[in-house]
């Protein structure tokens, strides 16, 4: 035995074999480990590449929720690589409208041509708001009116610090209860100044005119035109602050303007002349008239051109700004209603009106301002942005800042108001015809008659 070799003795051959084993088993394991790791990261890119085509591509789906506390949250949303986290923000979601029952009605504040507006309480939050109910005439079989889904359609996209705040649209029990809830507003200009002992200042009134005025130009220049400007739908705040209301006469417009637009429009006594005369084209400059109609309201604390009809109306219109003609207002003898105005030539005083006599206080900058407002002719009048740089807000006295405007007791809080008669906006409905001989015999001369500024009147 001694010499013998062991049969459990490696020899080289089992030991080379071994050898190779280890490196195959290594081999594999290392290949195997690359698999792993190409695969791993192709799902992440794929991951990535889901993701990010669900932020960019809106969902077909929307969830419908009354939940929003979590609005102002932006979520967080990691890969399935565990690589940087990915952001996604929040967005609108559609919802169901609420019921009025979630606010409770303090009192009413008053009634318009296209609903009833009351001042309410949310019952949840405690928030004052206005509540305006709109007036639904379901029974011509028509649907949902077309000037209510203009007025909040206008409103949802109109957001300016100069116009008031659309919040939410509830319903009620039936199916014409609709109600648009907006932000409350302790005045209205008109009611305001029928309370106050004494005008407005030179430098409020300028403080207000450019609130006005830079709400106008916001609406002007996303093609909206307000169509119904005065003093009871421009409200103001304890802190001086303006936001334009009542949008149920507001429409978009183009340029050139759509043909055949109604002439039924606009308060009368804040009416332009054009529409006075019948004209169905017409654009941004019928809103300028208003304000011009507003400017002279504020300084005088009383309605300019207070008319019971459309004849009266015009006859006012002439007696404080002149008497039309061609080279004033080239064109306006084609006016539908024009064709019957008898206007009397070589008169004293022709042409020429007592505007600037009827403003004794007000400086050349601002009786130019106003007189260019009122102009006959619609071309003549400056636009929003031209009024919001006139020479006349930048001379003594400055506009005054809204911090530093007087406070008032609230008229829309509940308390009695004393009301002023004054006209509404106009009905819907086919727009009333001038009476031609009315209107002929007004402007023309006979016997027992009095003659001003171009033109003639006949005496009751």
């Amino acid at each position: 035995m001694t010499g013998s070799k062991s049969r459990w003795a490696d020899d080289e051959a089992d030991k080379e074999a071994r050898r190779r084993e280890k490196e195959e088993k290594k081999r594999a394991k290392l290949a195997k480990q690359k698999r792993q790791e190409e695969e791993a990261q192709k799902t992440a890119e794929a991951a990535t590449a889901r993701a990010q085509e669900e932020i960019s591509r809106p969902a077909k789906r929307r969830r419908i929720s009354n939940d929003d506390s979590n609005e102002n949250d932006v979520k967080h949303i990691k890969s399935d690589s565990g690589s940087a986290p990915l952001l996604r923000f929040p967005t609108t979601g559609w919802s169901p409208s609420r019921n009025v029952s979630n606010f409770e009605s303090l009192n009413h504040i008053e009634e318009g041509s296209y609903g009833w507006v009351s001042r309410a309480k949310e019952t949840a939050t405690g928030e004052i708001v206005a509540l305006k109910k709109m007036k639904m005439d379901t029974s011509s079989g028509q649907g949902f009116p077309v000037d209510a889904l203009r007025e909040i359609q206008i409103l949802s996209s109109a957001k300016h610090r100069h116009i008031v705040d659309l919040r939410e649209v509830v319903v009620g029990d039936k199916p014409d209860d609709v109600y648009l809830v907006m932000q409350f507003l302790e005045h209205d200009l008109k009611t305001l100044q029928e309370e106050m002992a004494e005008p407005f200042l030179p430098s409020e009134i300028k403080t207000l005119l450019l609130q006005i005025v830079a709400g106008v130009e916001f609406l002007h220049d996303n093609w909206i035109l307000h169509r119904d400007l005065k003093t009871s739908n421009i409200l103001m705040n304890n802190r001086g602050e303006i936001k334009l209301a009542d949008f149920g006469m507001a429409r978009q417009f183009s340029d050139p303007p759509p043909a055949n637009l109604t002439q039924l429009v606009v308060t009368l006594w804040y009416r332009a002349p054009e529409l006075l005369f019948g004209t169905s084209k017409y654009g941004t400059a019928i809103d300028m008239w208003s304000i011009g109609c507003i400017f002279g309201e504020l300084v005088r604390k009383e309605p300019l051109l207070q008319g019971r009809n459309e004849v009266d109306q015009l006859r006012r219109i002439f007696l404080l700004v002149g008497t039309p003609d061609e080279d004033s207002w080239p064109g306006f003898r084609r006016l539908a209603g024009a064709s019957a105005l008898k206007l009397m030539k070589n008169s004293p005083g022709a042409g020429k009106g007592s505007l600037r006599a009827q403003f004794p206080l007000l400086t050349s900058a601002g009786a130019s301002l106003l007189a260019a407002l009122l102009s006959l002719n619609p071309d003549d009048r400056p636009s929003a942005q031209e009024v919001l740089s006139d020479p006349y807000f930048l001379e003594a006295p400055r506009p005054k800042t809204t911090a530093m405007f007087p406070t008032f007791p609230s008229k829309a809080g509940g308390e009695k108001r004393r009301r002023v008669a004054s006209p509404n906006a106009p009905q819907r409905g086919q727009a009333p015809k001038i009476n031609m001989e009315e209107l002929s015999g007004i402007f023309s001369r006979k016997e027992g008659e009095e003659v001003g500024a171009g033109f003639a009147l006949r005496m009751a």
